[in-house]
């Protein structure tokens, strides 16, 4: 094994270990970042990043999103679309296992195989249209359905809204990808930066309806993520074949406090941004992650 080599391969573990030091210094953080919100109490921290993000995304994210919108034949983008929502279909079978939905993992199995022959490499959506359902799942429902509390909600820079649990499961999803797996590392960037333009380009008009709809978009976007993940886990618990534990833990997680305020906008956003694929929020899970997040663009995921 040569260096570069090694650098590559050690690269997903050093990523996770900036994470977890980045959540070690938001933790020392707390005694003087509170907020009222029980489920929130880095508030003053988290406004930050999320005042950061939605800076940098208007200076330059959003901007070269609507240059590809509309510069980019729609078939083409939902060519991307559908290319990378099926390699994303490869981690979601192996959460939807993990998790205990063995007819959702067969499910999605069988989707990876048809798109991957019949669908051109993923660039046509034909198990769609032959009646096999699409879903998102991270391992972060994973560890959610598995009992593990969500913990405090957490804004990261850069790839936006998430919680501590679900930042640590984080890097298990960008490890994980099978994108990462692609060489050159020419050809792996430039096919991760025209999938973060073409997931941020979906979510321009779910944008803009926050932007309409909320007195305070931190708020907004807090509670509507909060609310989407606690949904996101308790359908995965009750799918599952060990379901009474963790959908107990689902319900612990879904606190009203968390996410009354704004319950009808809420709703409708989290509709939008439904259609994010697991990202890498999805996903930047995937970066944005897009994971569902970057609700605030909004995923990674």
């Amino acid at each position: 094994m040569n260096s570069s080599q090694a650098e590559g391969g050690s690269r997903p573990w050093m990523r996770l270990l900036r994470l977890l030091a980045m959540l070690a210094c938001v933790a020392s953080l707390s005694a003087c970042a509170t907020g009222s919100n029980p489920r929130d109490p880095l508030e003053g921290f988290n406004r930050a990043m999320f005042n950061f993000n939605d800076a940098l995304d208007r200076a330059a994210i959003k901007p070269a999103a609507t240059v590809y919108q509309q510069v980019t034949p729609q078939p083409v983008q939902t060519g991307v679309g559908n290319f990378f929502g099926n390699i994303g279909d490869v981690w979601t079978m192996v959460n939807q296992f993990l998790q205990g939905k063995v007819k959702h993992g067969l499910n999605d199995m069988m989707r990876v195989a048809v798109n991957s022959t019949l669908g051109l490499g993923g660039l046509l959506d034909i198990a769609s249209e032959a009646g096999l359902s699409k879903h998102k799942e991270d391992f972060g429902q994973t560890l959610g359905v598995w009992g593990i509390k969500s913990g405090p909600y957490l804004v990261l820079p850069v790839f936006g809204p998430s919680t501590f649990r679900d930042s640590l499961a984080f890097g298990a999803d960008l490890a994980a990808d099978p994108w990462r797996q692609v060489k050159p590392r020419y050809q792996r960037n430039s096919g991760t930066a025209l999938r973060l333009l073409d997931q941020r380009a979906s979510l321009l008009d779910a944008g803009n309806l926050m932007e309409e709809a909320a007195l305070d978009r931190y708020e907004f976007v807090r509670d509507a993520y909060l609310q989407r993940r606690a949904s996101m886990i308790e359908q995965g618990a009750d799918a599952g074949d060990e379901a009474a534990p963790a959908q107990q833990q689902a319900q612990s997680d879904a606190q009203p406090q968390a996410v009354q305020s704004d319950a009808q906008p809420a709703a409708v956003l989290a509709q939008e941004y439904e259609a994010l694929p697991p990202l890498p929020m999805q996903q930047a899970r995937n970066a944005w992650r897009l994971k569902p997040a970057l609700l605030h663009l909004e995923t990674l995921r």
